[in-house]
């Protein structure tokens, strides 16, 4: 059998601990499968004296992460820190710089950063693998850069927050609002104290430019994502989206278009009849489509301590057999600077809920406003009547362009009859 993989770990919180409890509980299986132990050797913690509920005794301890890094003792170095900056981003340069493999789960730091770090792992001759940054135990990159490396693919979208996922799903079942389904989340210990790299949209957007650089074999773009997050969407809505034959979920979707690369994160109507929407609570999945696969959906937990530390040392297999190429699909030298396809040449169909004064005339100076901007609306619903109160109106349009709908929305905002911002919420027919 070969000498040991030799494995730093950076950061002992849930997912280290559990990539530490996987590598020690499965020991005999890993080494079968790569010829070779995979032993920890090494951590870098704040806090020594913490029952993980693991047996550190045996590896050494580092106070200073940056050191651990380049450490001549060690292979591979996973870096479980987290942030796009700071010591993750030292360690990681710093491990690479001295000629360490590097395993990551740390998705905005290669959100922010991959593109200079793959090229600096490629001059080193060294693997930068990031698995379980994207979508936790859903093996989607491996599925891009080997399953599907045949494949053109022409759309990459997916549900790739569980904190979302989780509080559209508790608004459609129990009809509660989101301020509501959001405190449960958090109680439920889905949602952080501070959930607002969650639920705008921030964390699916770091996931979707790292999906979208390995899917087509881009720089990493993240300034390019067009993101928006779920705090608009209300219990009217999600009621009117079931009446309609859709379900409200948060997409991630990226494409090549004539105008570049498009790479948006916002709520989207979904087809009841997809079966995207049908994946609810913390659940995440994916759809890739391909030029000669189709189309195929992966489907699992897009967070946790053992999904996650499942995709870490599923990296670390991959190292030990020498079973790794590119960081992504194409080497780093050959990613292509794509320009960002701009959010307002975006082509679909459209959701608009207003509040409006019920009193003759409302109806018409809406159509009006649409009509003066070539949107054709395709289907309206206001229920009942209430002569002088407020009442909800929903409309749903035929495919147009976003900047159209944008100027129509800012005409109808201007209506004396309308009473808040209209609320709009994107049409995917998937």
């Amino acid at each position: 059998m070969k000498p040991p993989l030799r494995i730093a770990i950076a950061g002992l919180g849930t997912v280290g601990a559990g990539t530490v409890k996987l590598l020690q509980q499965n020991a005999e299986l890993l080494a079968a499968r790569a010829g070779r132990p995979l032993l920890v050797t090494a951590v870098a913690a704040r806090h020594r004296g913490r029952d993980r509920g693991v047996d550190l005794e045996a590896v050494r301890w580092f106070a200073d992460a940056a050191a651990l890094g380049r450490d001549p003792e060690v292979d591979v170095v996973v870096e479980l820190i987290g942030g796009s900056d700071g010591i993750a981003r030292e360690v990681v340069a710093g491990a690479i710089a001295a000629g360490k493999h590097v395993v990551t789960a740390n998705k905005a730091l290669i959100a922010h950063h991959g593109t200079a770090l793959a090229r600096a792992a490629e001059a080193r001759g060294v693997a930068l693998l990031f698995e379980a940054a994207v979508a936790g135990g859903i093996p989607i990159l491996k599925t891009l850069r080997e399953g599907l490396a045949a494949n053109n693919v022409t759309r990459i979208y997916g549900i790739l927050n569980g904190t979302c996922n989780y509080i559209l799903t508790a608004m459609r079942e129990t009809g509660r609002d989101f301020v509501e389904a959001l405190k449960e989340a958090q109680e439920l210990g889905y949602a952080e104290a501070d959930p607002s790299f969650d639920i705008d949209g921030v964390d699916a957007a770091h996931k979707l430019a790292v999906l979208a650089a390995v899917a087509f074999g881009s720089a990493v773009d993240f300034a390019g994502v067009h993101v928006e997050g779920i705090r608009h969407v209300s219990a009217l809505d999600v009621d009117f989206a079931a009446e309609l034959g859709y379900r409200i979920k948060l997409l991630g979707l990226a494409r090549l278009t004539r105008d570049g690369l498009e790479q948006r994160v916002h709520a989207c109507m979904v087809p009841r009849s997809t079966p995207i929407a049908h994946v609810d609570g913390v659940f995440n999945a994916i759809v890739v489509e391909g030029d000669f696969v189709g189309r195929i959906m992966l489907e699992g937990r897009g967070a946790g301590a053992q999904p996650t530390a499942s995709a870490v040392v599923a990296d670390l297999l991959d190292i030990a057999v020498g079973r790794w190429s590119s960081t992504f699909t194409v080497p780093a030298s050959a990613l292509e600077a794509r320009p960002s396809s701009p959010m307002a040449r975006h082509v679909g169909a459209y959701y608009l809920r207003l509040m409006v004064v019920d009193r003759p005339g409302v109806i018409a100076d809406v159509a009006a406003a649409l009509r003066d901007e070539q949107v054709s609306m395709e289907q309206m619903i206001q229920r009942g009547r209430r002569p002088g109160e407020a009442v909800p109106v929903v409309l749903t349009t035929h495919e147009t362009e976003e900047a159209a709908m944008r100027r129509a929305i800012a005409r109808i905002d201007r209506l004396d009859s309308v009473l808040e911002p209209t609320r709009m919420i994107r049409v995917e027919n998937l």
